[in-house]
């Protein structure tokens, strides 16, 4: 990059804002090895969690604060004492530790959400980051909704939050309500008229809600803004979140329109995303953006041969840039444990023990077994099945027997092992994998609503795995199961029982709301 170019701020919020998708709530575990991922893809800021939200939270925030050291580790605190020391307690033993505190300053939210005056929640705002400069010397503060927030109010509270102490200026597009001129030039107007912000870096945090998230924090890139947050594949609740790989890409592909550049090792970005992906259980849409399946392929003759004469008629990015090269080694049942272990390695997947890692070695064979070509994206949801897939297994499948017959109800059969006990349950069904949800619950009893079932299949050919994710619903908390197996079945069971063990599991909550 060019050494005249502005440093953007990559602040990866995957963690906090993207787990806040229904159903993608992380253990501590998964988080941990996704702030690693983030940390080799060379983000500047992982958002880690809302340490206040729950012990499995505070937790997480903790794990990621004491093993990442090439990255800012960040919580999220409200404007309140309490959330602000539990925040700096779970990074204290972080490199470089940021609090980031937040307090809604838009009308609307002022008067039904917090039902505070504005010269309230400046005088909170103000008192949160004092206290939390006082616990850390990194703040950053947000004015959430800050897009529909009055501009002299919002200015008045920079201003204050400024002097006192905060160095990064977060004003989010929380609910997505943004417009890509009027959102920049917003930023702009801000930066020119707060006195002291040459003493401060302002931040966006778009959401997706009208499609516009990359573009509005484009846009503000554009009138000074110097952080972007944004999440992996876009995740996030409702409709998402900024994509981290599309402004990056945009920023390093456009050169001649954007100031800035980034550090991110952008040959990370495919296995990252695929890790995210296996990790939440929500499958990346194969036209999406630098990481979709499609994203490099050309369908039509007059494009194919375009590309074959010259690559840049039609792929403005290369695709190993962004990590699809990595991707394509091939193992097969003549694979050794050595290049099993170095294809891992190279993966970013590593292991507590040499047990899991023996243990992954064996499915691997036995994948081998039933498929010719072993891809990564195979070697992804087999070392998930291991590392994260029986760490709260109430339930687990030992056989399955299912017969559907053209004219007959379709018959499920199961061996299920429940408290090291095995048992035998059996279901008709509307469909083969109806019958086996049924022979399931006969034992399970959870009592759940499902409300997603989707097949994806992981790599192409008639023998590729199929990869399965079930939501279930019970209470308000909605959880991913996933299974991957080459038989669509099995996966389908693999995946509901995942689902119900996870509903068990005490340290996958759902996090609390924020900006």
């Amino acid at each position: 990059m060019a050494d005249n170019k502005e440093h953007l701020i990559i602040f990866d919020t995957t963690l906090r804002d993207g787990e806040q998708s229904p159903g993608a709530a992380m253990t501590r575990e998964e988080k941990l090895r996704v702030a690693k991922a983030l940390e080799k893809l060379r983000v500047d800021v992982i958002e880690a969690g809302f340490a206040t939200s729950s012990p499995g939270d505070f937790a997480a925030v903790k794990s990621i604060a004491e093993a990442i050291r090439d990255c800012r580790v960040c919580s999220l605190a409200r404007t309140l004492p309490a959330d602000i020391e539990r925040a700096a307690e779970a990074l204290k033993e972080a490199v470089a530790p940021r609090i980031h505190t937040f307090i809604a300053t838009s009308p609307i939210h002022m008067e039904y959400k917090l039902q505070m005056t504005p010269a309230q929640v400046l005088e909170q705002a103000i008192g949160a980051v004092k206290i939390a400069r006082n616990l850390v010397d990194d703040v950053e503060f947000s004015l959430e909704d800050g897009s529909r927030t009055e501009f002299e109010f919002m200015c008045r509270v920079i201003e204050a939050v400024i002097a006192a102490g905060a160095r990064t200026i977060n004003i989010p597009d929380t609910v997505g309500y943004g417009e890509p001129g009027q959102y920049g030039a917003m930023i702009g107007r801000v930066i020119k008229n707060v006195p002291n912000s040459d003493l401060a870096i302002f931040s966006v945090h778009c959401h997706n809600d009208l499609g516009l998230a990359v573009a509005n924090s484009l846009s503000a890139v554009l009138h000074g803004a110097r952080q972007v947050e944004c999440t992996i594949n876009g995740l996030g609740e409702r409709a998402g979140n900024a994509s981290l790989e599309e402004i990056v890409m945009a920023v390093r592909t456009r050169p001649d329109v954007f100031p800035v550049s980034t550090r991110i090792d952008t040959t990370q970005i495919v296995p990252t995303s695929r890790l995210v992906s296996t990790v939440t259980g929500f499958p990346v849409q194969p036209n999406k953006a630098v990481v979709g399946a499609n994203a490099f392929a050309h369908e039509s003759g007059i494009h194919q041969d375009g590309v074959l004469k010259y690559r840049e008629t039609y792929e403005i990015m290369r695709a190993q840039d962004v990590g699809w090269n990595t991707n394509r080694i091939v193992l097969g049942k003549l694979s050794g444990r050595a290049a099993f272990s170095a294809r891992l390695e190279t993966l970013g997947i590593t292991f507590d023990n040499k047990a899991d890692l023996n243990r992954a070695f064996v499915r691997f064979k036995e994948l081998a077994d039933k498929k010719r070509e072993i891809y990564d994206e195979d070697l992804q949801a087999l070392v998930s099945d291991i590392q994260f897939g029986e760490t709260a297994e109430h339930f687990s499948l030992i056989a399955m027997d299912v017969a559907s017959r053209t004219g007959r109800a379709p018959h499920a059969e199961l061996t299920l092992r429940a408290q090291g006990n095995d048992h035998q349950v059996a279901a008709d069904g509307d469909g083969p994998v109806d019958a086996v949800f049924k022979a399931i619950e006969k034992l399970a009893h959870s009592g759940t609503s499902l409300q997603l079932y989707s097949v994806n299949a992981i790599t192409t050919g008639s023998d590729s795995q199929g990869e399965v994710t079930v939501r279930l619903e019970k209470g308000g908390r909605i959880v991913n199961g996933q299974g991957a197996d080459t038989d669509i079945l099995v996966a389908s069971a693999k995946a509901y029982l995942n689902a119900i063990n996870l509903l068990e599991t005490p340290d996958r909550v759902h996090p609390q709301r924020g900006v």
